[in-house]
Parts: structure tokens; sequence; C-alpha cells
């Protein structure tokens, strides 16, 4: 018997009740992308940007420049930090609708959500096909994304499906650094997906190339090749973070993250 089964039939129903119930544990004990406390921050102290593997941190003018689009969660930075400016948290759902959101800004600011392209809760209202690309992925991501239609996440019953072929897809969902190699290919599958349509860069490595960004076999992720309209970091993002992007694109979900800062 499958364990799922076994799993069901002694608890009852095992579909999460997220995001009906938002304050739902989803995720217990999964570490996020670290929270940065900017009041406890040295200035000129270069501890947590010399520490950082992916580059996602970097001092300019004595204050510290975070970036959670090249952030992969690895935590080095909370271990290093000597006045505990970054610490560790449970936030996950980083889904942004513009880049520059996953950049520490000063002044948080508040603009008003743009409607995308032409409408998507017009054309879309509860329903949504995706087509998947791997472009460059170590897989990490890839198997998040196959829980999503185990029966604890059960994709289906918000209206989101998964589809084979780009010409019934609304949604592009590109995983991994971009390869040189998986330009072409993507580009297909881009080119043959029906108006309206749009693009998620799943992952570190697709919103700004991850470790692997700039060396001989990529650039930096999905920047200057296909038009992104939503970005999803993390290495790799968990279902619940990849559900809450999804509903953020069909705008069923507020926007956690502004100028770099988590909303809670």
């Amino acid at each position: 018997m499958p364990v799922w089964t076994l799993f069901g039939l002694g608890r009852g129903l095992a579909t999460t009740p997220w995001p009906g119930k938002q304050d739902a544990a989803v995720q217990p004990g999964v570490l996020g992308l670290p929270r940065y406390q900017s009041d406890r921050c040295d200035e000129d102290c270069r501890v947590c940007a010399e520490a950082c593997l992916p580059g996602a941190m970097d001092v300019k003018d004595g204050k510290l420049l975070l970036d959670y689009g090249k952030c992969i969660g690895c935590q080095l930075c909370t271990e290093v930090c000597p006045n505990e400016v970054l610490t560790k948290s449970q936030d996950w759902a980083f889904g942004v609708r513009e880049r520059k959101d996953l950049v520490w800004a000063e002044a948080l600011a508040s603009p008003a959500a743009r409607e995308l392209k032409n409408g998507i809760r017009r054309h879309f209202k509860r329903s949504l096909h995706i087509r998947h690309v791997d472009a460059g992925s170590c897989n990490g991501c890839e198997s998040e994304l196959q829980a999503l239609n185990n029966p604890f996440y059960n994709l289906h019953r918000l209206g989101i499906f998964f589809t084979p072929s780009p010409r019934f897809a609304d949604l592009l969902l590109v995983t991994g650094s971009v390869t040189y190699a998986m330009r072409g290919p993507l580009q297909e599958t881009w080119n043959a997906m029906p108006e309206p349509r749009w693009v998620m860069a799943t992952g570190t490595c697709a919103v700004s190339g991850g470790v692997t960004g700039g060396g001989y076999a990529c650039g930096h992720g999905l920047e200057g090749i296909l038009p992104v309209d939503l970005y999803l970091p993390g290495c790799p993002p968990n279902p619940s973070a990849i559900i809450h992007a999804l509903l953020l694109l069909l705008h069923r979900a507020g926007q956690r993250v502004s100028g770099g800062r988590y909303a809670g």
C-alpha cells in the first residue's frame, strides 16, 4: 500500500489547509532566507560579505548591501555575524513581481502592485497551466516541484496544472542558471506559447545565476533573455513558497517582500 494512502487513513484528510489558513505551519522547522537588522550593523564590517558564497552581500559606503535574489539560504552569514545583524528565520515566501524588491532598500517603498500585462485575473480567474523548463538546474528545484502534485500539497485543488506542451501553457516556469546550451530550447518554448503568456524565474539560479552565475557555461539566470514577471529565490524554494508565488501571479495572494524587507 502506498505510504500516502496509509498516511491518509491514519490522519484523515492529508492535504494541507494552506493557503486557505495562512497561519498554518506549512513548513515547520524549515529555515528560510536570513533576516537583516540594519541598526545593529557596524560600519565597514565585511565579515558576512566575505563569508557569502554566492556574493549576495557587499559593503558600499560603509553600508551592507543585501540581494535576496542571489541568496541561497546557506546560513553562513548568520553564523559569522558578530552582532546578530543577520539572523535565521522561516521567511520562505519571497515571490516578488519586481527584481528590485529582492534588494535591501533603506526606505521601505510600498508602490501599488501593477496589473500584470493584460490583466491576468480577468484572463485566468482560478486556472493556470504551467510549462516547466529545466535550464541547467541541479535538480533541487525539480524535487520541490514534484512535491506540488503529491496529496499533501495537491496543487490541482488550486486550479493550477502542469502541461507537457508549451502550446497549452500560460506560464513558463524556468529553473536553473540558464546555460548557453539551453538558451535555444528555452527561446523555442517561449515562442511556442500563445499570448498572453508569463515567465517565472524559480530558484536563485534562475533569478541571478546562483553560485555558477557568470561562469564559463552560463550568464546570470534569465537576466536579458526573457521578460520575467515573477522572481522566486531560494536554493531551492520549498513547495509552499512556490505555491505562494503562483498565487501572487494570479493576484490571489499578496506580495510579502518589498525593498528587500519581509512584511510577514
